[in-house]
Order: structure tokens, then C-alpha cells, then sequence
């Protein structure tokens, strides 16, 4: 994207800083040079020269940890603004004031119902006109799948009127809790779901991939699928008894780390009866 205006195409990603106080996301930019290069990653700054950063109570510093920036004019008035993520499903926009720059302070995204919101974590933003009426509508993914679509109803030229999500392609039923999963098992995406729009077949219609997580699960070598159910039943009832460890804990952290001890043993043995390998596809879905 030519976030600054002058031709090029730079690139602009989201990131986690540990080191700076209060821990928070920033976003890091690869200005493109006129021979091609790029310039070092630079953390993007608003007009005041500080970190663009979405705002969060000191208790809630996982709000600020950003999600797949977008540069979009998303107020319809000439410049790049950008619409971005976060982890607690939540979406904000810096307003931008051309050649780069962008007001320090974000809008959070909203609906006349309230904040726009997806169902689940880890906001994935999409700005993307899907159903072909003049408008920017905005798709996402979500950390427990699927893909969510919040429609637009205002007029073109106006800044968005977005509905509240509803789901385009409904989470599937397997998902990170399955202990038995094959690759041909799968029917559709799974979870940590992240999206991209294009015309993939030039009909002219827009389609979607849609990137997954997912662990694919089987017996060791050796083991029956009877064999391989017994122990499965034993271990979730044994993981249950820890879950409860930790429900009891309350605050003790004598008791709780107890029950992260526990946990960590437990864990190892699934090795034991059962393989895992935690890998991801790319789904693709042409619009009819």
C-alpha cells in the first residue's frame, strides 16, 4: 500500500513491544525507497511524533495489542486512514491527514447498537465493498473462527454506518479442544481464522481465502483406535481434575502453581498415545 503518497508501495504490519511502558501494540512501517529497497522497520508515529497506539485501561493492556492495519480512506474524504484490530475483537481508526500521517488519538469503531464487535477475539479487519453497492463494508476472522461481515448502510461518500457482525461462513465444529482430528476430517476452517478478498477467478464477483490454525490428531504407531479412545477418555477426565485444581486455587498461588505442575505433566503425556501436528490451510470460497 502507498501509505505516503509519493508512488511507492510500503509495507505496514502490526506488532507486540514488551519494552515499552505500558507494554503495547505498535505499528511498524517499511518505507519503500525509490530503488526498490526498503528502509528499516520504524515504529509508525501520529502527528504529535508518538507510537500510534490504540487506547486501553492499565488493566486491560491486551486491548491494545493490534490486529492487521489497513490503510483505507474510510471517511471518504482523500486520505489514507487506518482501520485496525485488536485482541479483544474490538475495531479503531486513525484518522489520517495525508502523506503518511495520522492523528495520535483512534476512533473505536461503532454500531447505533454500540462498539462494533466481533463474536469471539483477535479482530481481523477487512475493509472491503462485499456486497457491491458503492460502500466499504468490513470482514474479519477471529481466534475461535469463521468469518464475520458487517455491512455498511450509508450512502456513498459517506463515512461508514456499519450493522453489527453477522457470521459469512459459520465457525466449524472442529476447533482446538478435539483430541482426534485427521486432515480428512475437516470440512472447513478452524480456528485463528484470518481473511483476504479478491476476484480470484475474474468473474467479477469477489471471493474469499480464509488462512486457519489447526492440530491434526492421531494414535502413535502401535496403538489400536480402541486403545487410543481409552486413553483418550482417561486423559480428559484427568484433565478435568486439574481444571478443577485450578478453579479451587482461587488466589493462592501456592495452589495454583500445584496446579500448573500438574498440568505440565499431564500434558506430556499425551505424547504418549497420541500424535500432534499443529499446521494450517487456506480455504478458498468463490462468491456464486
Amino acid at each position: 500500500m502507498d501509505l505516503d503518497g509519493d508512488g511507492d508501495n510500503d509495507i505496514l504490519s502490526g506488532s507486540y513491544s514488551r519494552d515499552s511502558q505500558p507494554m503495547a501494540g505498535l505499528f511498524q512501517v517499511l518505507w519503500r525507497q525509490p530503488d526498490g529497497s526498503f528502509k528499516k522497520a520504524a515504529v509508525l508515529k501520529g502527528t504529535d511524533s508518538e507510537p500510534l497506539v490504540i487506547p486501553a485501561d492499565p488493566e486491560a493492556i491486551v486491548d491494545t495489542v493490534c490486529t492487521r492495519p489497513t490503510a483505507v480512506d474510510w471517511d471518504a474524504d482523500g486520505d489514507l486512514d487506518l482501520v485496525v484490530g485488536n485482541f479483544a475483537g474490538a475495531f479503531y481508526v486513525f484518522t489520517g491527514e495525508g502523506r503518511g500521517r495520522f492523528l495520535t488519538e483512534p476512533k473505536q469503531i461503532a454500531t447505533s447498537e454500540g462498539p462494533l464487535k466481533i463474536e469471539g477475539a483477535h479482530s481481523d479487519p477487512f475493509p472491503v465493498d462485499w456486497d457491491r453497492d458503492g460502500d466499504l463494508d468490513l470482514l474479519s476472522g477471529s481466534d475461535s473462527g469463521g468469518v464475520q461481515w458487517a455491512e455498511n448502510t450509508a450512502s456513498t461518500g459517506e463515512a461508514p454506518a456499519l450493522q453489527p457482525f453477522r457470521f459469512l461462513i459459520k465457525r466449524s465444529p472442529q476447533n482446538r479442544g478435539d483430541l482426534r482430528l485427521g486432515e480428512n476430517d475437516l470440512t472447513g476452517p478452524s480456528y485463528a481464522t484470518r481473511v483476504w478478498v479478491d476476484d480470484l477467478n475474474g468473474d467479477g464477483k469477489l471471493d474469499l481465502l480464509v488462512g486457519d490454525t489447526v492440530t491434526l490428531v492421531s494414535p502413535v504407531e502401535g496403538l489400536t483406535e480402541e486403545e487410543f479412545d481409552k486413553k483418550r477418555a482417561e486423559w480428559k477426565e484427568r484433565n478435568a481434575e486439574v481444571s478443577e485444581a485450578y478453579r479451587a486455587a482461587g488466589n493462592d498461588e501456592t495452589k495454583l502453581n500445584e496446579a500448573a505442575a500438574k498440568y505440565q505433566r499431564l500434558y506430556a503425556e499425551r505424547s504418549k498415545f497420541m500424535n500432534e501436528e499443529r499446521t494450517g490451510y487456506v480455504w478458498l470460497y468463490l462468491q456464486k
